[in-house]
């Protein structure tokens, strides 16, 4: 004998459990900031060495610059690396943040919050400078550069 699921069964029991379902996978598929230490927060410039654009979330991959622009060296010699997350890139570029004006070699100033392990790397904290393609006598800073972000992102 064949089973027929009552259409009020149907309707009230499993299509609202489809529907949750739907509506709250995009959230649970987006990450928490939990990673980073938002009780501190770090100012750091650097020369971009890579933007990587994403619908969620962009990344500015930077060497670590010391005042008078030239790289921050670690102990194996190398330029420090460090990065960025923030908006999407659609909200960077309406900010002036976008491979054509905000192209590789850019110095530029931000301040973020670093991840809690140590790594070098970071969530934008409110504030990104840019200064060109060359470090402004003083740094880059305010003063010096034009302020893309200011505030909470």
């Amino acid at each position: 004998m064949k089973r027929v699921i009552p259409r009020a069964l149907l309707v009230n029991g499993v299509l609202p459990i489809m529907v949750m379902g739907v509506m709250t996978a995009p959230a649970l598929s987006h990450h928490s900031f939990a990673m980073y230490d938002q009780t501190v927060t770090r100012t750091l410039t650097g020369k971009l060495i890579r933007y990587i654009p994403g619908s969620n979330h962009a990344q500015l991959i930077f060497e670590l610059l010391e005042p008078d622009g030239q790289p921050t060296l670690g102990q194996d010699g190398k330029p420090v690396r460090w990065g960025v997350e923030t908006g999407s890139a659609a909200s960077l570029a309406r900010q002036g943040v976008a491979p054509r004006s905000f192209p590789e070699g850019t110095i530029f100033t931000v301040v973020l919050h670093p991840l809690r392990d140590g790594r070098t790397f970071g969530a934008l904290a409110g504030l990104l400078i840019k200064c060109g393609p060359v470090m402004p006598q003083g740094g880059c800073t305010k003063e010096t550069g034009l302020i893309l972000i200011s505030g909470t992102p």
